[in-house]
């Protein structure tokens, strides 16, 4: 890990007051961008600089037209002035440009990392209730959002704000009389941003919730193609994306065409000003009462104080929608999560002998409140005891390992590993103790060999090789192009389902993890498949204590213990000869399964 990445704070203070979808939201932004202070001040030095220089420009022009045609000195001495004026222009402007778009970029990074790392300590229940490809559109779109906002419009706002305090200052000095006319038109421009404003923030709300939306469907879509590709499905899903897309392009067109409707309103109001001011300003001019160096400062300060007003009244809109965003990240952080590690935990012993127990539980999840996934469940795993865990779909199988990793905790009862609740126990040391074979592994669009080396990140190449050898893996992966070093593709497209198991196995192999969870890893493999996985299997379960889902139960016929689950509790359990003897459901299940089979 890098010594950034550790840096990035996981405890900046978000005031829930901010969430209101005001301008006041982009608050949340300024402590990342006080982590930066260096590159804040010099930004705001080179701010100050470049407006310095903007402001200094007029006068240099009145002298040169006032005084530099009266001879060859006056030429000479009036551009050379002008041409210095505009020299600290530009380079006050090059160092501004480059603090606030590295400000920018430092900004962004830190808060997506935040976003990231805040999102990473959520628990299961949220990813529930939260599509994926939605929580992608806050990383990506929402945050280059802001990047636009920190790199740019901020600073366009400010250096803009000080153009037109500073063009108005100028223009008293210069001529007080036509300064006062001037103002006239700030009314005029203010009103429409005011009547705006509010129309446009709920617009552009709805303008990036619908950008959300297609970026979430195309997430679902793309990552089921093979499902929608089995069905023909192509144009069904093509047209509801071109559907969700020109939703929000039709979302977009009303809030960019009110957008340009204030823009224009206060830019003609102001600039219209200003040009009546000139036509008096002429007048004075032909009168003597002032020169024409006069009047061309004046309409410099004046062209630059309206042009300031004209970006304020873009900016303002862009920052309105970039409160939109910042609203939707900062949901994000307000959120939290149901569980959470105790303040402090207690150690599990070590070594782990694996000794399982659940006392009483009862657990209903928030999505159904009223179903009991489980209800009065009680068992007391052994330590080296493989235990099966059998029933219909719904039984509330899968729901005794989630409650064993902690993903969620029971309503009531307790579930306890070595004697300990482990609600009192840090879920990341919980965790380490238990090794997870899922029924659809997870493999990751990387190397065969950082696949493996997932369960112990510290492992060595030839530890690595040595897993995959006990999981009967490393046969297919040697013969890949590249070895362990062959990329096997998002979700491990380049692997056969059996293959993907295998490098599952030696991943749990590798974990070396003294409680190991198998959630039916054969299930859906042909028999040749199947029966090198169930090798692999084996030598995964010697000397742990190991859990079992099994769905079909001819896995199962080795078990010390089966458990039979019906409607989230236990109705049997015993051999699997015993439970043939007694009847009821398992005997029922292994009828269906068997048939005639000798194993029945």
């Amino acid at each position: 890990m890098s010594r950034r990445s550790r840096d990035i704070p996981t405890d900046v203070p978000i005031d829930p007051a901010q969430a209101k979808g005001r301008l006041l939201t982009l608050r949340a932004l300024w402590p990342f961008v006080k982590r930066h202070r260096v590159l804040f001040a010099a930004w705001l030095v080179a701010l100050g600089a470049s407006s310095a220089a903007t402001l200094s420009l007029p006068p240099a022009v009145k002298r040169m037209v006032d005084q530099g045609f009266s001879s060859p000195e006056g030429i000479d001495s009036s551009f050379g002035l002008l041409m210095l004026v505009i020299a600290a222009l530009a380079l006050a402007t090059g160092a501004r440009f480059f603090f606030i778009t590295l400000l920018g970029e430092r900004v962004v990074a830190d808060l997506r990392q935040r976003l990231y790392s805040h999102l990473l300590t959520l628990d299961p229940a949220f990813f529930e209730r939260t599509r994926s490809g939605e929580l992608v559109s806050r990383l990506s779109a929402d945050s280059e959002m802001l990047r636009g906002v920190v790199g740019s419009s901020i600073s366009v706002a400010l250096r803009s704000f000080v153009m037109v305090l500073g063009s108005i200052v100028m223009m008293f000095v210069t001529q007080p009389r036509l300064a006062a006319w001037t103002l006239v038109g700030i009314p005029l421009f203010v009103l429409p941003i005011v009547v705006g404003s509010r129309r446009l923030r709920k617009i552009s709300r709805q303008s990036q919730d619908r950008v959300a939306d297609a970026n979430a469907l195309a997430s679902e879509v793309i990552g089921a193609i093979r499902t929608v590709q089995a069905h023909a499905r192509e144009p069904y899903e093509r047209e509801r994306f071109f559907g969700a897309v020109a939703t929000a392009v039709a979302t977009a067109r009303r809030r960019i065409g009110l957008q340009a409707i204030v823009t224009v309103v206060s830019m003609l109001a102001f600039l219209g000003a200003i040009v009546l001011v000139l036509w008096s300003g002429a007048h004075d001019v032909v009168s003597h009462r002032i020169t024409a160096g006069t009047l061309g400062q004046f309409m410099l300060y004046a062209v630059l104080g309206g042009g300031s007003v004209g970006a304020l009244a873009e900016v303002w809109n862009d920052l309105q929608r970039a409160a939109g965003g910042m609203g939707r990240i900062d949901e994000l952080l307000q959120e939290r999560a149901n569980l959470v590690a105790p303040e402090h935990p207690v150690s599990l012993p070590q070594p782990l002998r694996g000794e399982i127990a659940f006392e009483d539980v009862a657990f209903h999840y928030p999505s159904r409140p009223d179903a009991p996934a489980l209800e009065g469940f009680s068992l007391r795993v052994q330590p080296g005891e493989t235990v099966a865990l059998v029933g219909p779909s719904g039984a509330g199988k899968s729901t005794v390992f989630a409650l064993l990793l902690r993903f969620h905790d029971p309503q009531g009862g307790r579930v306890c590993v070595e004697g300990i609740d482990i609600r009192d126990v840090d879920p990341a040391q919980l965790r380490e103790s238990i090794a997870l074979v899922p029924q659809s592994p997870t493999i990751f669009a990387a190397s065969a060999r950082d696949n493996i080396r997932y369960g112990r990140l510290e492992a060595s190449d030839a530890e690595v090789e040595a897993a995959a050898r006990s999981a009967e893996a490393h046969e297919f992966v040697s013969v890949l192009p590249g070895g362990y070093d062959s990329e096997l593709g998002e979700r491990g497209a380049r692997l056969s389902g059996g293959q993907q198991q295998r490098i599952a196995i030696a991943r749990a192999l590798l974990k070396d993890a003294p409680i190991l969870l198998l959630d039916e890893a054969t299930s859906a493999l042909d028999a040749q498949s199947e029966r090198a996985v169930q090798h692999a299997l084996e030598r995964l379960m010697q000397g742990r204590t190991t859990l079992v889902i099994a769905h079909r139960l001819a896995t199962v016929l080795k078990a010390d213990r089966i458990v039979v689950m019906d409607a989230g509790r236990i109705v049997a359990e015993g051999t699997h000869a015993e439970l043939l003897a007694q009847g009821g459901l398992y005997a029922d299940l292994a009828r269906l399964q068997f048939l005639d089979s000798p194993h029945a």
